[in-house]
């Protein structure tokens, strides 16, 4: 996480390059995962066979439901890609763990829970409203 001048006292260690790696580390995994499934993702959500004569009504409604869901878990994991991305880029520019909306270092413990997290808890939680 950057030195942005801040003290940071919320839950931090600071600047180190353990930190780092660490967060890098986790972000790597979970971007690597997000590759695996990506072509499962792909194939579900190819085209549906219209013909009538080898699958039933019902079936193709199913198979067209599934095809939906797969689109959208696709779209989801597509962004998701980016926010990690976005977030090795801010680790490598040394802007890692500071809050986009006060300039506020972002708690190790929320970015424990989400490496890629842009907002600090309490700028998270106004821009939810």
């Amino acid at each position: 996480m950057a030195n942005n001048g801040n003290d940071g006292n919320n839950d931090s260690d600071g600047d180190s390059d353990g930190d780092r790696e660490f967060f890098r580390a986790r972000l790597i995994e979970q971007r690597d995962e997000l590759l695996r499934v990506r072509e499962t993702g792909e194939q579900a959500a190819g085209t549906v066979e219209l013909d009538q004569g080898k699958v039933g009504r019902l079936s193709r409604m199913d198979a067209m439901q599934a095809q939906a869901m797969s689109q959208e878990s696709n779209r989801r994991r597509e962004i998701r890609l980016r926010q990690i991305d976005a977030a090795l880029g801010r680790l490598d520019a040394g802007e890692f763990g500071w809050c986009f909306d006060c300039d506020e270092e972002i708690a190790r413990l929320r970015l424990e829970f989400d490496p890629a997290a842009t907002r600090c808890l309490s700028c998270a939680e106004k821009a939810e409203i």
